[in-house]
């Protein structure tokens, strides 16, 4: 998800969704640990997204 979607969002909207990526988040680490996950690289570009909500809601405030 890039900057430009998540800068058109309410707050309300982007603690939705930082909640849904903390979920996914901990899904992946979970099937990382038991040698499930495929591509481990999605571990990264979900934290990657996390820190982009972070930032907007930082601005925001």
């Amino acid at each position: 998800m890039e900057i430009k979607e998540l800068t058109n969002k309410t707050p309300a909207e982007l603690q939705k969704l930082l909640a849904q990526y903390r979920e996914k988040l901990r899904e992946l680490r979970f099937k990382d640990s038991n040698r499930q996950l495929k591509n481990v690289r999605e571990i990264r570009q979900v934290r990657e997204v996390i820190a982009r909500i972070f930032t907007v809601l930082n601005t925001k405030v």
